[in-house]
């Protein structure tokens, strides 16, 4: 069965520590933020399909810009390509970064969300082995609270069987408060929910 959404080329554009820095020309994007390790990269490049176009690192809080990638999406077997930006920003929740640093983080993070006029929704992704921490709740509190639309995506999903990841899932809505939240099982090795999460940026970023 043919898919509804195709990435035809998917390209690192450049990344940013301040505002002058992003890229010149600006597309709708999706953005992706989470804990450290919490499986970010993988994901991206198993969105991709291009196996190192994020790279992959064992040490947390690798991630320390943000990333800017641009893909290029084919509708419904149609012949246009749709230019749309995902972006990859760095990762919360690590313990051994320097206070300052963490708080330069934060401010640089917190300045993207609230002033890209680009942003279309944020992936805000969660360990599903975990129950969501401080961090991840207030994390999604914050984006709830200044109107970002967000959708809660459980990385690792490999990692448990069809029971343990219905259990799990409805602990993580209890946690976060929200009993009917949508969120969407991902496990990168298997590009499982690949195309719902191609899906949703259909019909959120394409104009």
């Amino acid at each position: 069965m043919q898919e509804s959404v195709v990435v035809t080329k998917a390209v690192y554009l450049s990344s940013a520590v301040r505002k002058d820095q992003y890229p010149e020309v600006r597309r709708p994007e999706v953005a992706f933020i989470g804990r450290s390790n919490v499986g970010k990269s993988s994901l991206i490049n198993s969105l991709t399909r291009i196996r190192q176009l994020a790279r992959v690192s064992s040490k947390p809080g690798k991630t320390q810009t943000i990333n800017f990638y641009e893909l290029l999406l084919r509708i419904d077997g149609g012949e246009e390509r749709h230019s749309v930006h995902i972006v990859d920003l760095p990762g919360y929740g690590y313990a051994k970064a320097a206070r300052d640093s963490r708080k330069i983080w934060a401010k640089f993070i917190e300045e993207y969300f609230l002033t890209s006029e680009y942003l279309r929704f944020v992936c805000l992704l969660l360990d599903i082995r975990h129950l969501p921490m401080e961090s991840d709740r207030n994390m999604f509190s914050w984006l709830i609270a200044h109107d970002i639309p967000v959708l809660v995506v459980a990385t690792k999903a490999d990692k448990l069987g069809k029971n343990a990841r219905r259990t799990q899932i409805a602990a993580m809505r209890r946690a976060l408060g929200v009993p009917e939240l949508t969120i969407l099982p991902y496990a990168s090795p298997k590009n499982e929910g690949r195309s719902e999460l191609l899906d949703v940026m259909k019909d959120n970023l394409i104009e």
